[in-house]
């Protein structure tokens, strides 16, 4: 749905039950006047037995039999949580119908038994039905009135609202979805309205009672239409200049001539006239502009005209076949059956085409199949770096057995490397109730190929030992969950967690010491890895104790990881996977920026493996040296270089936070400090901890580059040469980059389906928001200014400025 449009039902169409929700009693109920005491006046404690009587009144008359709720006693305030389902449908409602409420006491006496009344018009003054919470200030003693206009409005008079029905107005819009959510802001409003609520409680001494009610929701807004009447009576004309809004029961339907006008231009006599059809300058031009297009842009219905008009002659243009694919109208036979002609004679595509094919946009069995047999041409290191998109992409498709699940088993049987990395990210997936059968289905799939694998010529396993190997993989990860568990329940501090851990390792578990066969390593299967090695296994000090486990290998060396349990570390996966895949684009480009791209496994939903890299924290670095340059001095020091520094020290350095720069902006990656910065030894910076990602930050005013000011000054400042060269990594790697933005965004869009969290929120925007980070409207000139002024703009907010956005950015480091 585009901005522009306003998408409704009609209550006539609704063939639904009336259905609403009575949450709770707010409020303190008068007390009980005591008839054993000596004096009139006193009172005593009311322990009441609450329930609400429910009438639909239709234009001032019952209809239908009242419904009760059950008994509550337990308040304030009074929860009773009960859905009520009225035997009336919407279809059957009428612009004035309203529901009248009582609530009933009945712990007392019949006189005092009645606690009081409310009734509330069912649709709005805009004739829209009322949805969401709704809060009715009860008339206490009287039943509710149903008549129309009735003596007893549940809504608070207008010029009774103060600040905290305002909130509480907003609050009902951000429930239903209609305010942005953003979660730092949120928790200061949720916190103020409580404030606001407990001084006009403590101000009004709690005198009035309020019902809560939770009206039905639906997808969209449903305007009241009588069954039958296809026109809406017009409002009568008045001489004020009032806005008079009229609803079109047509909006969203086809239109039949322009409909008729299509099916023309695209029948199957119109293809014998087309097929030598050539376009003009101008229809050449619209073309190429389409073509530009990034995956997530929506055609109009011109475009795709356009598109279908010239369909031969754009055969030879190899980024024109999803754009056309995207003009057909899937639903007509013909038309579908004309489309798959051409797909077959189109020049082949790019892999990177393949993977938007694959998306949810197409759901056309045969398009997906030719995608996946160009994904057959790419190599298996290329299909590596796409595989977590490709099993997120199974959901996609039309049945659990298809051409693409075969493709990854086939592969699959070909490389131990991908089978490994297939399996865990199969398995992974299987706590997803939506598809656990179809990802299930796959992981049957390669087992059963694999075990029927004889052994190869040159001494290769057999199939039942290799399944065996990677079966053993989730042994061990069973195992190490169960050694946190242990280690955690340890009481004291950090050291003593890691003597219990060492402990455990060399004692109950010293069958992880030397296993009895070599495992293969789930982050790199082709490294076998025979045991832990206890004295050099520790925990980290932090809220969830990652454990750091050092490994032996079958050659002799040594690998060491990270494992977490608690911690959902897929966010994590995918963003190192980008890294991964954005450096190898950047060396295909003769860039090298010495990024440090770490194998991150998630095991599980809320475990997973990564990579040790020995480094330090910018922070820990800054506090015992005072400075970055201090600290490379230490390990690379030349009197001739620069700072005291060898040139190629200082160089990778320059490299890594050029490439980091560039690559934590397209991401959007959040919450920034110098704690989850890190610096090797030999002078390469890395990011790690990826909890924010595409915009999303816990703090508020994100600068758009993530630079600190430590990171400016081991280059010798913003003025000096080596910052220049900085700037000039920047946008190299920016442009080159850019180049592959529909493969970047087509990943993504693949990933919309999944539970990672800054993505599952919402898919359409998050993509969106990467969309708009590669400025696809600039060009590479107009690139490299922009970016640099992203830079200066960011740069300048780490030193004094008297600029108010500046101050704001510069708190973000702070």
């Amino acid at each position: 749905m585009t901005g522009n449009e306003f998408r409704f039902f009609l209550s006539c169409d609704i063939n639904l039950p009336v259905t609403f929700s009575i949450e709770k009693l707010e409020g303190i109920l008068p007390p009980i006047k005591s008839t054993n005491s000596e004096t009139e006046s006193a009172t005593e404690e009311r322990r009441a037995e609450l329930y609400v009587e429910c009438t639909l009144y239709i234009d001032g008359a019952p209809f239908g039999l009242p419904t009760r709720t059950r008994l509550e006693s337990t308040g304030p305030p009074y929860w009773l949580n009960e859905v009520i389902t009225l035997s009336t449908k919407y279809r059957d409602l009428t612009v004035h119908s309203q529901l009248a409420l009582t609530v009933w006491d009945v712990s007392c006496e019949k006189d005092e038994g009645l606690i009081g009344g409310a009734t509330i018009l069912l649709f709005n003054s805009k004739k829209q039905l009322k949805t969401g919470k709704q809060k009715l200030r009860l008339w206490p003693g009287k039943e509710a009135d149903g008549s129309f206009p009735t003596t007893t409005p549940g809504k608070v008079p207008r010029q009774e609202r103060g600040e905290l029905e305002r909130l509480e107005k907003l609050e009902n819009k951000y429930e239903r979805g209609q305010i942005q959510r953003v979660d730092w802001l949120d928790r200061l409003t949720i916190k103020a309205k409580e404030r606001i609520k407990e001084r006009e409680s403590s101000k009004n001494g709690g005198s009035h009672l309020y019902l809560i009610v939770d009206f039905c929701s639906f997808e969209h807004r449903v305007v009241f239409q009588e069954s039958g009447a296809n026109f809406v009576l017009p409002s009568p004309l008045t001489s004020t200049n009032e806005i008079v809004i009229v609803w079109d029961p047509e909006v969203g339907k086809i239109n039949p001539s322009e409909h008729k006008q299509l099916k023309l231009a695209r029948s199957l006599t119109r293809g014998i006239i087309d097929r030598d059809l050539k376009p003009s300058s101008n229809e050449r031009k619209s073309i190429q502009r389409i073509l530009k297009y990034p995956p997530t842009r929506t055609l109009s219905g011109d475009e795709r005209q356009l598109l279908w008009k010239f369909r031969f002659s754009l055969m030879s243009e190899k980024r024109a076949l999803t754009k056309f694919l995207r003009c057909v109208e899937w639903s007509d036979v013909q038309e579908a059956k004309q489309a798959l002609e051409l797909m077959g004679k189109w020049v082949m595509i790019d892999v990177s085409d393949a993977l938007e094919l694959l998306s949810p946009v197409f759901e056309s069995e045969e398009v997906r199949a030719y995608a996946v047999s160009v994904l057959e041409r790419a190599d298996d290191e290329e299909l590596q770096c796409y595989l977590l998109q490709l099993v997120q992409a199974l959901r996609f498709e039309r049945s659990d057995k298809s051409r693409l699940s075969h493709f990854l088993v086939q592969r699959a049987l070909r490389n131990i490397e991908f089978a490994s990395f297939l399996r865990w990210y199969v398995a992974v997936e299987l706590h997803d109730p939506a598809y656990a059968k179809r990802f299930y289905c796959t992981h049957e799939i390669l087992e059963e190929n694999m075990m029927k694998l004889a052994a190869g010529v040159n001494g290769d396993e057999d199939g039942f030992k290799l399944w065996q190997s990677l079966v053993r993989q989730t042994e061990l990860t069973a195992q190490l969950c169960s050694i946190m568990r242990d280690v955690r329940n340890v009481r004291g501090n950090t050291q003593k967690k890691i003597e219990k851990l060492r402990q455990l390792l060399s004692g109950l578990l010293s069958e992880l010491t030397y296993f009895e066969e070599p495992i293969r390593s789930p982050m790199a299967p082709n490294v076998l890895i025979t045991g832990i090695v206890p004295s050099e296994s520790s925990i980290f000090k932090s809220a969830l104790h990652p454990l750091r486990l050092t490994f032996r290998t079958a050659n002799g060396g040594s690998c060491k990881i990270i494992f977490k349990k608690g911690d959902d570390i897929r966010q994590d996966q995918l963003v190192i996977q980008m890294v991964s895949l954005m450096d190898r684009l950047l060396k295909l480009e003769n860039l090298d920026l010495h990024l440090t791209p770490y194998k991150v496994l998630a095991t599980g939903q809320d475990e997973g493996m990564l990579e040790f890299i020995p480094s330090r924290s910018l922070a820990q670095i800054l506090s015992e040296h005072r400075s970055i340059i201090s600290y490379l001095q230490k390990y690379h020091p030349d009197e001739h270089g620069p700072f005291g520094i060898t040139a190629t020290c200082l160089e990778t350095f320059i490299k890594s936070c050029a490439g980091y720069s560039v690559i934590t902006y397209i991401l959007g990656i959040g919450d920034r400090h110098l704690d989850n910065l890190l610096l090797r030894d030999d002078g390469r910076l890395f990011h790690v901890d990826f909890g924010f990602i595409l915009g999303r930050d816990p703090k508020p005013f994100p600068p758009p580059m993530k630079l600190c000011k430590e990171m400016v000054e081991a280059m010798g400042g913003a003025e000096s040469q080596y910052y220049t060269r900085f700037k000039s990594y920047c946008c190299e790697a920016y442009n080159i980059l850019r180049k592959s933005s529909n493969l970047i965004l087509n990943l993504f869009h693949l990933m919309a389906g999944s539970n990672i969290p800054d993505i599952a929120s919402d898919p359409e925007k998050g993509i969106l928001k990467l969309q708009e980070k590669f400025r696809l409207d600039l060009d590479d000139e107009a690139c490299i200014h922009f970016f640099q002024d992203l830079i200066n703009e960011s740069v300048s907010a780490l030193f004094p400025q008297m600029v108010e956005t500046i101050h704001r950015w510069a708190q973000y480091w702070r």
